[in-house]
């Protein structure tokens, strides 16, 4: 007999439900006596004892289905050992709701501030399974994470659809994609859909440069310009500032501003007598059905998860390096930013090329 533990963590994206199932059937599949419980809203259910036991027809049909059957929420890491309103103690809440259960293990799907909880627990001496999701790409200790090609086919039809109103109209379109700390997704989906400039997190931009960028292709006889801008994209001058100030330089944006789209465009619009728009798909880019690519991933993933329990290996997470399954250590990953370099050869391609990063 074999007892575990679901949950899903953070925001949601596509092939949450595809890695679980995978888990599932990699048990189920090898085991003549398995349980699974599912928590309910993430780390919510494992502290105030919202689950459910979950059967083989809960994981029927959810391949191509998006979001989480389980239902996810945000509970900060930073929180976790601040007791709630009523003074519960959160973390041996979880402990409390792990040993009643009798799990031999807790697989837990989630991002970063996920996995630095999942670690936590781990500390805590409970047997732990990582599965790294986020549309980011952002997980340190894998080359790759479910949702992420999903949220790129998203972004990029999104740019792909604006090329011809931008052409037929000679204007400037903003496109203003997912990602505060990290690029990776800007950047996939600003390649993938032709972009003339991306602008990343990592990469302070200089608005004389895009100014710059802009004219040269007005003076090549291009009429139109579209913008991949990252959601956390920071001009030069405020990444230049310390920490304290930043944050308050940004407070003070955020009454101004929706975001950094129209910030840029009101820098821009000071530059350039040309037409400009602004495009967010939002958190388009989180749902709809995972890619083909994400379902075979997540499956692969879930899968191998399956086999580290079969094995009693936990404290890992499940990572996939080189195009080969990798078992991490969460003590190693958790906690950890996978950025973008700016001397990644994908920058540098793309400069080849032509595109601008505002630099």
């Amino acid at each position: 007999m074999k007892r575990i533990g679901l949950l899903t963590s953070g925001g949601d994206c596509q092939a949450l439900n595809a890695t679980m199932r995978g888990v599932v059937k990699g048990l189920a599949s090898n085991l003549d006596d398995l349980e699974v419980y599912g928590f309910d809203d993430g780390y919510k259910g494992l502290i105030y004892g919202d689950y459910r036991m979950l059967s083989a027809k809960d994981f029927s049909g959810i391949l191509t289905r998006g979001g989480t059957i389980l239902g996810t929420s945000r509970q900060p890491f930073k929180l976790m050992r601040v007791p709630d309103d009523r003074g519960l103690d959160k973390v041996e809440a979880m402990k409390q709701t792990y040993y009643k259960l009798r799990l031999d293990c807790l697989v837990i799907l989630g991002g970063n501030g996920t996995q630095k909880t999942a670690n936590m627990l781990r500390e805590e001496g409970l047997n732990i399974i990582h599965l790294p999701k986020t549309i980011d790409n952002d997980i340190w200790g894998t080359d790759m994470t479910f949702g992420f090609q999903s949220a790129v086919n998203i972004a990029t039809e999104a740019i792909d659809c604006i090329h011809t109103t931008a052409a037929s109209h000679s204007r400037i379109f903003i496109v203003e994609v997912m990602g505060h700390k990290v690029g990776w997704l800007t950047l996939h989906a600003g390649i993938a859909g032709g972009a003339d400039i991306i602008l990343i997190p990592e990469i302070p931009y200089d608005i004389d440069k895009i100014a710059d960028a802009v004219r040269k292709r007005n003076r090549a006889g291009k009429g139109f310009t579209i913008l991949a801008v990252a959601e956390g994209a920071v001009s030069k001058e405020d990444a230049a500032l310390p920490k304290k100030e930043l944050k308050k330089k940004m407070e003070e944006n955020a009454k101004k501003y929706p975001s950094v789209s129209y910030k840029l465009e009101a820098e821009l619009k000071e530059k350039l007598d040309l037409d400009i728009r602004i495009t967010i798909p939002g958190h388009m880019q989180r749902g709809g059905s995972p890619c083909p690519y994400d379902r075979v991933l997540s499956t692969h993933m879930g899968a191998a998860a399956a086999g580290l329990i079969l094995k009693d290996e936990y404290g890992y997470m499940v990572g996939i390096v080189n195009g080969k399954i990798k078992k991490v250590p969460l003590q190693e990953c958790a906690g950890k930013l996978k950025m973008v370099s700016p001397e990644d050869q994908l920058i540098k391609s793309a400069k080849r090329i032509g595109i601008s990063f505002g630099d």
